[in-house]
């Protein structure tokens, strides 16, 4: 199956975007980004088989994600004026089916992962916000990309990521409101669980 190089990009941003890495509350924008990208290629660099992403590699994947993505806030984002109306459980809910879908829509792809190089530049600072942008080099191909992130009483979190300018959440959002205004979130939800299910299917 082909791969497209944006979704080898954006797999492996959402993925690596995950670790948790120690200290990362007194790390800058910039470090954090560049060091869970590290952390990433570590795991995927020390696969038995570099063709495929088995559950063992999931594992160690999972054994160093944590809060570095705010996965609710990217909710929030993506669902727009809907999430208001959610009780605090329904939230609480979907924003874990939303983390299953960014790691199986994304984390699938990982197994396209072949040493390509990313490079930083510095972090652009407003007030509690940050971008950090960067690109990957894929042989004679180089990707732009961008994370979005803010200050948090924990560290910097991302709550968003570009490619070649797309935002990733105004994607969501925009394929999320022709569900939402035909079935509501529970369709929605409904609509995502199946993806998940799918994508699992798939490994």
């Amino acid at each position: 199956m082909n791969v497209t190089i944006k979704t080898i990009v954006l797999s492996f941003l959402v993925s690596s975007l995950m670790v948790l890495q120690a200290g990362a509350a007194e790390q800058t924008p910039k470090q954090v980004v560049s060091s869970t990208i590290q952390a990433i290629i570590n795991v995927l660099e020390a696969r038995a088989d570099k063709t495929t992403i088995d559950e063992a590699d999931r594992e160690g994947i999972r054994k160093v994600v944590a809060g570095k993505f705010d996965y609710a806030e990217m909710a929030r984002r993506s669902v727009g004026r809907p999430w208001n109306d959610m009780s605090k459980k329904e939230q609480a809910s979907f924003t874990d089916l939303f983390r299953q879908v960014l790691e199986y829509s994304y984390g699938n792809q990982l197994s396209a992962y072949h040493g390509q190089k990313v490079e930083f530049d510095d972090a652009e600072l407003r007030a509690d916000k940050a971008r950090v942008k960067g690109e990957v080099i894929d042989a004679n191909k180089s990707t732009p990309m961008e994370y979005r992130l803010y200050q948090t009483p924990t560290g910097w979190q991302v709550y968003d990521i570009k490619i070649e300018g797309i935002s990733m959440i105004t994607t969501f959002r925009r394929d999320f409101k022709s569900i939402l205004d035909d079935q509501g979130i529970a369709g929605l939800t409904a609509t995502l669980k199946k993806k998940v299910e799918r994508l699992k299917a798939q490994g």
